[in-house]
């Protein structure tokens, strides 16, 4: 399965979209500052996953939410407001 993932850091107020197979995994490898992209706001806490049955559903819900560059879009699937599900059909 893969997954989605929404990370909140606190000291940024910012969120950060990303997809991988293993979210804890990949979640300890940005507190690690291991990712360029999210090295600037750990610690980060994990606020939102969902699984995906293909890889090629997971990047295509991953492109959709960073391509509205919303932070009002990313809070609405966060709080169950906005299906993920139905964005990739």
């Amino acid at each position: 399965m893969h997954h989605l993932y929404v990370l909140h850091s606190k000291s940024l107020d910012r969120y950060y979209v990303g997809q991988t197979k293993q979210v804890e995994n990949r979640l300890i490898k940005h507190n690690k500052g291991h990712s360029r992209a999210t090295k600037g706001g750990i610690p980060w806490d994990l606020v939102f996953s969902v699984s995906f049955k293909s890889k090629t559903e997971c990047l295509r819900a991953e492109n959709w939410l960073k391509k509205m560059k919303s932070r009002v879009i990313v809070e609405q699937v966060i709080n169950g407001e906005l299906d993920l599900m139905d964005v990739i059909k």
